[in-house]
């Protein structure tokens, strides 16, 4: 997928969306890379109005390379409905991480470089891991238990988690109420929320 821009600073609105889509873009690639995909699908180029050439020459070189990587999930090895359980997890807590973007994500930076450098570093990779990969986890689990109670062990074990995580983050779940743990440890979802995720 391709996006679009203006050149930084030289944009004849006012406001700052270059950089706001290159911050947006550097989380989505982090999230794509997590989830398995290519990162390499998405790509943020900066053309001016004026570059005709410059913007044929990027998009020939966006489809030779979604090309080469080949068809969404396939050209990674994942299959079908893996593809599609991991998106729909993802697409649950989009509303979250746009939240997590705009409170502790969005920085007054001016170049590129800095951008590039932040979302690099140490401070946004233990951000990105407590509150978005863990928040992914925890919509994982619940798609998985729409389906049928589970025991932390099977969890773990669908998910590829370890058990440590699994229970940090079911032992969560149960204190927000979204999860209970019945006389035979299974997990399982309130019938309310079951009921919700039907809907």
């Amino acid at each position: 997928m391709y996006v679009g821009g203006c050149w930084p600073g030289e944009c004849h609105y006012t406001t700052e969306g270059n950089y706001h889509a290159l911050g947006t873009m550097l989380i989505v690639k982090k999230l794509l890379k997590h989830i398995g995909l290519n990162p390499e699908r998405l790509r943020l180029e900066w053309v001016s109005a004026s570059e005709g050439i410059r913007f044929a020459e990027v998009m020939n070189d966006v489809a030779r390379k979604v090309k080469e990587i080949g068809p969404l999930g396939k050209g990674e090895g994942i299959d079908e409905s893996t593809l599609k359980f991991k998106l729909e997890a993802l697409k649950n807590i989009l509303p979250y991480i746009k939240l997590v973007e705009r409170e502790r994500l969005r920085v007054p930076f001016n170049t590129v470089e800095e951008y590039n450098k932040f979302f690099d570093s140490d401070e946004v990779e233990k951000i990105f891991q407590e509150m978005i990969l863990d928040k992914l986890a925890v919509s994982e689990i619940m798609l998985l238990l729409k389906e049928k109670s589970l025991t932390s062990r099977e969890i773990s074990e669908a998910l590829g988690l370890n058990s440590t995580d699994v229970a940090k983050h079911l032992s969560n779940s149960v204190r927000q109420g979204l999860v209970r743990i019945d006389e035979n440890q299974k997990v399982l979802l309130p019938p309310k929320m079951k009921e919700q995720a039907r809907a």
